[in-house]
């Protein structure tokens, strides 16, 4: 089984650490690389704005992917693109870290908690939630007040966050288990769990062993993405007539292998 994953922003400051990550999640049959997009491209999608101009990247690099590997996982708990990435994944199984992460803390608690970096996801996020039908378990989606370049710079300020307003999340808000609401908040979750005594869904590891699940079902049952009225395709036709995927997907740097030296 070969799974990518999309960083959709124009930096690879955490493409290593992905790539390892998930190197430490995969079964022994997986194999994944990890891809950037180019450094033109925002270094981070906070912004509305700048999920715009990347949505176009994200569905040309799936479109592209749909016949080399089996799963394709967008890396921002935006999902952004996600819906248009599953337009153009033929077979591929596509995957986002929100709709993931909710559907696994619903089969493990009745309540849940999304710890999010900035206010200014909330409005999106807390839209998706509802979107994909959990909003009904969702009991809070607390800020960190911290961007997602700040998790990673200061591990003692980002754990401390986390462990206050997690806490506050169980114990005020009622919660059975956390989310973490952002794919750079990785390497916090099981201390979290160790000290708040409830699930913590890390957005790295969530939809990537979601898209391995899912991608193992579609191989040996047939479950592939459904083609069907809402989940119609493009027209090949169209495509190949107005030449939208004949130049090469844009892409940055592309890591593989088993590990990348820290």
């Amino acid at each position: 089984m070969r799974i990518l994953w999309i960083d959709p922003i124009g930096t690879d400051m955490f493409s290593g650490d992905m790539l390892n990550i998930l190197n430490s999640a995969k079964r022994a049959e997986t194999t994944v690389d990890v891809v950037a997009l180019p450094e033109d491209r925002p270094k981070h999608l906070e912004y509305h704005a700048y999920e715009g101009l990347v949505v176009g990247d994200i569905t040309r690099i799936t479109y592209e992917a749909r016949k080399e590997y089996d799963a394709v996982v967008i890396g921002c708990f935006y999902d952004v693109g996600l819906r248009e990435a599953r337009e153009v994944s033929g077979k591929a199984i596509v995957t986002a870290p929100c709709q993931s992460a909710t559907a696994i803390a619903s089969n493990l608690g009745n309540t849940f908690s999304v710890l999010v970096g900035r206010r200014k996801w909330i409005p999106k996020m807390r839209e998706n939630v509802h979107l994909y039908g959990h909003g009904h378990k969702m009991v809070s989606m607390l800020p960190l007040e911290l961007g997602v370049h700040d998790f990673q710079t200061d591990h003692d300020l980002t754990r401390n966050r986390l462990l206050s307003t997690g806490r506050k999340a169980v114990e005020e808000d009622g919660a059975e288990v956390l989310i973490l609401g952002c794919t750079a908040e990785y390497g916090f979750n099981r201390q979290m769990q160790d000290e708040l005594g409830v699930p913590v869904i890390d957005a790295v590891t969530a939809p990537f062993k979601y898209a391995e699940f899912l991608a193992e079902m579609a191989a040996n049952f047939g479950w592939y993405p459904s083609r069907k009225w809402g989940s119609e395709a493009p027209p090949k036709e169209e495509l190949e007539a107005w030449g939208l995927f004949d130049e090469p997907a844009p892409a940055g740097t592309r890591l593989s292998g088993e590990k990348i030296p820290a």
